[in-house]
């Protein structure tokens, strides 16, 4: 029986072996046949790959140049720019914007490039009484960059100077946008997402950018390199990349958030939430490890060592800020912290600086026809679609990651089916969150989101992942259903915008306008033939920045708020408009070297804000005076002893007439000067 069950052990092993040798040799067929026929196929992969990286790279190029042109154009038809004058040119540059053109402007005049340096490095003209340098108080790089540039090349016979600054902008979001559109390529794997991103840039222009009215302003200048940074540092987390790869796209990084620093005094704040979303990755086990910390034990385990991680962190980065602020004694930035503590409802304050950022619109809450605007382009449903699914991946994964770190890493098992989620995924995911959360509190940082949203919205609907996690969570997951909607989709939003949104963008490239600010330009024009080159000039600190450009004369204080000195000095010649003695007036500006003031009627008399948000009402406060006009008041708020300074000036009394003589007037601007001989 042992020789029978071995016989029959023996055969049916040689009957295996041969099945296998069989299943073998016919492997080998199949491989010899599909060898012979791989050359051909790989060819055309690709051929393919360089066709459409072709066409796709072409595209990109194309729309950026394209809405550079677009965003020009509309520039030169709103002010009619090549045909008015060279003042009413820097008067269109308003606020900030005049000041930053204006050291643009003073590199150009300098007699030579070194003198041009020193006038930068020790200037005395941009705060009276005081010698600053500029190049470490302000983010003026790229102006000392622009004069270099347009006076060593040989351009000046071809194109003016002003045209070489607002041309370079606007060449700039070309790059912001071709960089907004490779994102959206980058984790969708399809250059017909990058389209549809630059589509939905352009068609919300209103929302993503406001570089035709405000061209020098400093986030104009930085976005576009911190769009680079976050296009490289998405190609940066993808898996198994090529050590020359990752050295280059670390380069990339670098290059793009050192330019992004230098050109926007607010980068500390977007480093901190980037900061923040890679952190929040590694702690949830979302990107390629870079340590092994909080991954032990249970879920409740390591949920408690990630909270306890996230308070020592915190804590660590408030104590080190405190300390080292302390030791160097740094003030530049305490008004936006005031600001913070008061906006997020700490309490009330009376503390002028932060009361006049949260007066501002641009500092409020985003206002809600902002949604309704995105949502007629179709790009706020869409967003609100691709984020829902994606918060649902990355809860799955993290919810996984934290209870099991033995399994694969950002992969979470339901059912038969498997949900990932790329690190490059995540980290835009994080990103568009945390930055959406800014922008509902803060109006001005829209722009960082609102770009963001084309791209993560057009990313979302051309990505294969999101549409095949769609499927499978309703049931039905197909590789054609997932194909057909990636490509049908977004190709019907294109031409839904290119029917709805392609008159109105020609209406707007054809209607023409012009720059029209008669009693500014009468004003800049008094200045320069009226009075000293060397003449001291107090004012609003929008205005100044404008004198300052035009006129070249010497101010008391500027737009630039971050300077904790230049933000007392600026309350200081603010009581211009507070109820004040005349004496007092005159005695505060002439400690600042005043030889002139401009006093406005539209800020004496204000209404455009509501009452307490005012200028006025902020000095009053300030000051401890009670408001004018009818509403309530704080009960410690008194009367004050004299009338308002602006308007008691124009009544030519004695005491008033002692301090300050009218040189000019006109339906908008009263300037004074200042007796020297009290």
């Amino acid at each position: 029986m042992r020789v029978f069950d071995t016989m029959i052990s023996i055969r049916q092993r040689k009957g295996i072996q041969t099945t296998e040798i069989s299943e073998d040799y016919t492997a080998q067929e199949e491989n010899v046949k599909l060898e012979n026929k791989l050359p051909s196929s790989c060819t055309n992969r690709r051929l393919w790959t360089i066709l459409s990286f072709t066409t796709g790279g072409t595209v990109a190029l194309c729309i950026g140049l394209l809405t550079s042109v677009y965003l020009a154009t509309l520039h030169e038809n709103d002010l009619w720019f090549s045909n008015i004058k060279e003042v009413e040119r820097e008067i269109s540059f308003r606020t900030e914007c005049g000041l930053y053109y204006s050291y643009y402007k003073q590199m150009l005049q300098a007699p030579t490039l070194m003198q041009g340096f020193r006038g930068l490095i020790y200037d005395n003209k941009t705060e009276s009484m005081r010698t600053i340098n500029l190049l470490q108080r302000m983010n003026i790089y790229q102006e000392v960059f622009l004069s270099i540039l347009y006076r060593v090349l040989p351009i000046q016979k071809y194109i003016e100077p002003v045209y070489f600054y607002i041309y370079t902008l606007f060449g700039l979001q070309a790059i912001y946008v071709t960089a907004l559109y490779i994102t959206s390529w980058l984790l969708s794997g399809t250059w017909l997402s990058g389209l549809l991103a630059a589509f939905w840039y352009v068609t919300n222009r209103i929302d993503t950018t406001r570089v035709e009215f405000t061209i020098p302003l400093r986030e104009n200048w930085a976005l576009p390199f911190f769009a680079i940074q976050i296009a490289a540092i998405t190609y940066f987390l993808r898996p198994n990349l090529q050590p020359l790869s990752q050295r280059l796209t670390l380069l990339a990084i670098f290059i793009s958030t050192f330019l992004f620093s230098l050109t926007w005094q607010f980068n500390q704040f977007m480093m901190l939430m980037q900061a923040l979303v890679l952190f929040i990755l590694d702690s949830l086990d979302m990107l390629p490890a870079v340590k092994k910390n909080l991954k032990t034990g249970s879920f409740l385990n390591r949920l408690g060592k990630l909270l306890l991680h996230l308070f020592v962190v915190l804590c660590l980065t408030l104590f080190l800020n405190n300390i080292i602020k302390k030791i160097l004694n740094l003030k530049s930035d305490e008004h936006i912290f005031k600001f913070l503590k008061a906006k997020f409802g700490c309490g009330a304050t009376r503390d002028f600086d932060a009361n006049l950022y949260l007066c501002e619109e641009a500092f409020g809450l985003l206002p809600f026809n902002t949604f309704e605007r995105l949502s007629d382009t179709l790009l706020f449903y869409a967003y609100i679609f691709v984020l829902s699914i994606t918060v649902v991946a990355a809860l799955a994964v993290a919810f996984h990651n934290l209870s099991d770190s033995a399994n694969q890493q950002s992969m979470y098992k339901m059912g038969k089916y498997t949900i990932g989620l790329k690190p490059e995924t995540a980290y835009n995911l994080i990103h568009t969150i945390l930055f959406g959360l800014l922008a509902l509190s803060t109006m001005r940082m829209k722009y960082l989101w609102t770009s963001h949203m084309c791209v993560f919205a057009s990313f979302g609907l051309c990505s294969p992942e999101i549409w095949e996690l769609l499927l499978k969570l309703i049931h039905l997951y197909n590789p054609k259903r997932i194909c057909i909607m990636r490509y049908s989709i977004p190709i019907l939003i294109l031409l839904y915008l290119c029917y709805k949104f392609w008159p109105g963008m020609m209406d707007e490239l054809s209607e023409l306008r012009e720059f029209y600010d008669p009693d500014t330009v009468e004003l800049m024009n008094w200045i320069n033939s009226n009075t000293p080159g060397k003449a001291v000039f107090a004012g609003s600190m929008q205005l100044l920045a404008g004198v300052k450009l035009c006129t070249g004369r010497t101010l008391t204080n500027h737009p630039h708020y971050e300077d904790n000195s230049l933000r007392e000095r600026t309350k200081a010649v603010y009581q211009i408009y507070a109820k004040r003695a005349p004496e007092e007036v005159h005695a505060l500006l002439r400690s600042f070297g005043t030889d002139y003031v401009i006093l406005e009627d539209s800020i004496c008399y204000e209404r455009r804000h509501r009452r307490g948000c005012r200028l006025r009402d902020l000095l009053d406060v300030a000051n401890g005076h009670v408001m004018d006009g009818p509403g309530e008041n704080d009960p410690d708020l008194k009367l004050a002893g004299h009338p308002r300074f602006c308007e008691e000036i124009k009544r030519n009394l004695p005491p008033y007439t002692a301090y300050f003589t009218r040189v000019f007037q006109n339906k908008t601007f009263h300037v004074y000067k200042l007796s020297r001989n009290k």
